[in-house]
């Protein structure tokens, strides 16, 4: 299957604080369109304009962090409501993977089923994650799911999923449309056989 997702490698984001929520992340009034397309223009859009009327620079903002591909992130990230516009339009920002310490479980769900893998680290080693990506903006980030590590410069972790997702990811099955476009004759003989 072409949807296996074993590993991902780019640029380190680090987007602290515990409890950040679905409304924090893609707020209610951009909720209005009915596709997914442009969502990532939105993302955290409340946040960015408090930090940037403050005079500072929110990581997404941050031009280092521009072509990242990994996040980090700190406890119970995408809480609140069950809205999959959040993960939608942070995979549509071009990020690949969320490593944190904790996940509400519909955002970890939502994730899932777009490719989206959500691994968990110990607060220790999220601390480490986060100030090595801080002290070198840029700096590479390998996620790898087959060995559960994670690996920014010349700090290297050991991570978790749950084995459900981390099995759907490795083999594909994550991708509903890909298992049937991967079969297809199968599909074509059970719509044969319909009376309809």
């Amino acid at each position: 299957m072409t949807s296996r997702v074993e590993r991902v490698e780019g640029g380190a984001l680090a987007m602290p604080g515990d409890d950040i929520d679905t409304d924090r992340i893609m707020p209610a009034r951009y909720l209005k369109a009915i596709t997914f397309e442009g969502l990532e223009a939105h993302l955290f859009a409340d946040d960015r304009a408090q930090v940037a009327a403050a005079g500072g620079q929110h990581p997404f903002d941050d031009p280092a962090g521009r072509h990242a591909s990994v996040l980090f992130v700190n406890a119970n990230f995408g809480c609140g409501s069950s809205r999959e516009h959040a993960p939608q339009a942070i995979a549509r920002r071009g990020i690949r993977a969320v490593v944190g310490e904790s996940f509400a479980e519909i955002f970890a769900g939502n994730s899932l089923m777009i490719g989206l893998p959500c691994l968990t680290v110990s607060r220790d080693d999220m601390r480490r994650l986060m100030d090595a990506a801080k002290s070198s903006p840029g700096l590479t980030c390998e996620v790898d799911l087959r060995n559960n590590r994670v690996t920014a410069g010349s700090v290297s972790v050991t991570a978790a999923m749950p084995p459900a997702a981390r099995d759907a990811l490795l083999s594909g099955t994550w991708d509903a449309t890909a298992a049937l476009l991967e079969d297809y004759a199968a599909v074509e003989k059970v719509a044969n056989a319909l009376p309809y």
